[in-house]
């Protein structure tokens, strides 16, 4: 049997402009994926997924060559075509006389936004010996950087340039890391339709990332966690402008005394606070139940 596993992935900086060039830090998570493969006689592959406590919520078979499953729903599809995508980059990985049983589990709630596809998709390119990010683009698509974020269990600097990856390790374990929660807003965001709501508003082809790349670089050489908040509130209302939507803070916590940063697609999935552990409890009063601290989270 062969085992695979993937790092989940947290976006620090340069949402959305990641993925026209901007240079964004990004941090695995303690939480990733794993894919379990079997050869089987026959020529087909038998797929199980499993969550975060060990429960079957999925399962399919796909025949080769078609990879055609007998499933209707969104997800069977996707994995179909995440197998059709592999076979074009490498039709040797699948024989016709002998198939697959593949075992997936995650290590965290799917809603949390991890990445449960992205460490989907560079587990089955390790398997398939493809390239992740090809697969990444022929499948789901988006900047990258959480193929990147799977694949090393160290923060990264990530760029992408006409094409071109540039991924740079970085150390971002800040003295004030206990002053650093990851709230849940209790929401799954869709990163594709995020992805395709800020492409429709970008007006010119050309942006300007300058002062968003120095806030990331100051946010590494940061050692105050005044400063780190002033950085991160810089960025939000950087993005703010970018994307014509009020910030987080702005709309929804007004009151809190710490600094809030959104991460990846706005509007769901975690979000940055700072401030001492009892001041969580300011969101806890508003039934945002799943506070991760900085330390249980990240793999620094």
């Amino acid at each position: 049997m062969q085992k695979f596993y993937s790092h989940g992935k947290l976006l620090i900086t340069a949402e959305y402009a990641v993925l026209d060039g901007a240079k964004a830090l990004a941090v695995p998570t303690k939480f990733g994926q794993s894919l379990q493969v079997k050869p089987i006689e026959s020529p087909e592959i038998r797929w199980k997924s499993f969550d975060h406590k060990g429960a079957l919520w999925f399962e399919t078979t796909l025949q080769f060559p078609t990879f055609n499953t007998t499933s209707t729903n969104a997800i069977a599809k996707r994995l179909s075509d995440c197998f059709l995508a592999i076979s074009k980059l490498n039709p040797n990985r699948f024989k016709s006389d002998t198939g697959f049983e593949m075992h997936s589990h995650l290590e965290f709630p799917q809603h949390w936004g991890l990445g449960s596809s992205s460490t989907l998709i560079n587990n089955l390119a390790q398997w398939a010996q493809v390239d992740a990010f090809e697969l990444l683009k022929n499948t789901f698509g988006g900047s990258g950087y959480d193929i990147a974020c799977a694949q090393h269990p160290h923060p990264i600097l990530y760029e992408r340039k006409d094409g071109a990856v540039k991924i740079k390790a970085v150390q971002f374990d800040p003295t004030f890391k206990d002053n650093l929660f990851f709230v849940h807003r209790n929401q799954k965001q869709n990163s594709r339709e995020a992805i395709a709501a800020y492409n429709a508003l970008k007006t010119t082809k050309k942006l300007d990332f300058s002062e968003l790349n120095a806030i990331t670089e100051s946010i590494l050489q940061t050692s105050t966690l005044k400063d780190f908040e002033a950085l991160i509130s810089q960025h939000e209302n950087l993005l703010s402008k970018l994307i014509q939507q009020p910030t987080l803070k702005h709309t929804h916590f007004p009151d809190y005394k710490g600094a809030v940063k959104s991460l990846g697609a706005w509007g769901g999935d975690f979000f940055l606070a700072t401030g001492q552990s009892d001041a969580m409890q300011y969101f806890r009063n508003k039934s945002y139940g799943t506070i991760v601290p900085f330390r249980e989270m990240v793999k620094s």
